[in-house]
């Protein structure tokens, strides 16, 4: 339905005309007019994620296909400053909707760490490409800078489960996914862990994510979902790929792109425990190298599309 975008210099032919209630130079002219300049440091770098990402899509990629509606709820768009970004969960997304409320919200919010966590993942606060027709569609994967922030694949992961099954206010997902696991990948397990599935450990969650099964069941959950398939980044061009190894500075220049960084701050992590390579190096301590290999294989693409190394820790043979 809607043709894959991937030239860059045909997206911004269509001037900034066409961004709704704009006149000013679009965020895409900024990016890819300041880049037939002498480019900066920070310039250079988002070029390089670029055309990485090309290239391992063309490597990586047999055959091309056309988007459908559902391959695009995870792209949000704000129309005022022409921006479309594709939000993946335990990258930092919750302060990203967070920011582009704040821009959306004609000064009702000014920062964005007033709005509730919660409140930033209520659906329909902030508008996705999916609900609009082809033709919009067409016109805004044409001209918006479109970004996405990325991270190491079994860091994204850990982070997942830490959050998802070590926390006890998290009964929702206890009794929707940990009870499943439990009943399909614990011996003998007590009645009350069949009931509660509170108590998940993080190898009964890689033994449920290898499972043939759990695909044909149903498509994996956001959180644990790869990029690749909440994203498409190689049927969407994308102009931004951010990380968030480097996350402060590439927001920035997001926000700089956009013309907004004297309007809004990101904002910084607080958090103490962050899940890092270390943490995630003792995680897999614990699983053998057969689910190892496995898993690596499921999430092989996000390695390969965002240049991500296999991780030392990891022992597959």
């Amino acid at each position: 339905m809607f043709p894959s975008v991937s030239n860059p210099t045909a997206e911004l032919s269509l001037g900034s005309e066409e961004v709704p209630g704009k006149s000013r130079r679009s965020p895409l002219q900024t990016l890819y007019n300041g880049e037939q300049l002498e480019l900066s440091e920070e310039q250079r770098s988002l070029q390089d994620r670029r055309e990485l990402l090309e290239e391992a899509c063309l490597s990586h990629t047999k055959k091309r296909r056309v988007l459908s509606p559902k391959d695009l709820k995870h792209l949000i768009v704000d129309d005022k400053h022409g921006l479309i970004y594709c939000y993946v969960p335990k990258v930092a997304c919750t302060n990203w909707k967070r920011v582009l409320m704040v821009l959306g919200s004609g000064g009702r919010y000014t920062d964005p760490l007033a709005i509730p966590a919660n409140e930033a993942h209520v659906a329909g606060k902030l508008r996705s490409l999916s609900d609009l027709s082809p033709a919009e569609i067409n016109q805004r994967l044409r001209s918006y800078l479109k970004f996405i922030f990325v991270r190491e694949p079994f860091e994204r992961l850990v982070s997942a489960y830490r959050n998802k099954f070590t926390r006890s206010y998290n009964t929702a997902f206890h009794k929707r996914y940990g009870t499943k696991i439990v009943r399909r990948h614990r011996q003998n397990p007590s009645p009350e862990a069949l009931e509660q599935g509170n108590d998940v450990s993080f190898r009964e969650f890689v033994q449920y994510l290898v499972d043939p099964r759990t695909q044909r069941d149903e498509p994996f959950n956001e959180h644990w979902e790869r990029v690749h398939s909440l994203c498409h980044p190689c049927l969407i061009h994308y102009d931004v790929v951010g990380k968030y190894e480097t996350l402060e500075t590439d927001a920035q220049a997001v926000l700089r792109l956009a013309g907004v960084e004297g309007t809004v701050r990101f904002p910084t992590s607080g958090k103490s425990t962050r899940t890092d390579g270390n943490m995630a190096a003792r995680f897999f301590k614990h699983i053998t190298p057969l689910y190892q290999r496995k898993l690596f294989n499921l999430y092989r693409m996000d390695f390969l599309l965002f240049n991500y190394s296999t991780p030392e820790y990891l022992r597959t043979r």
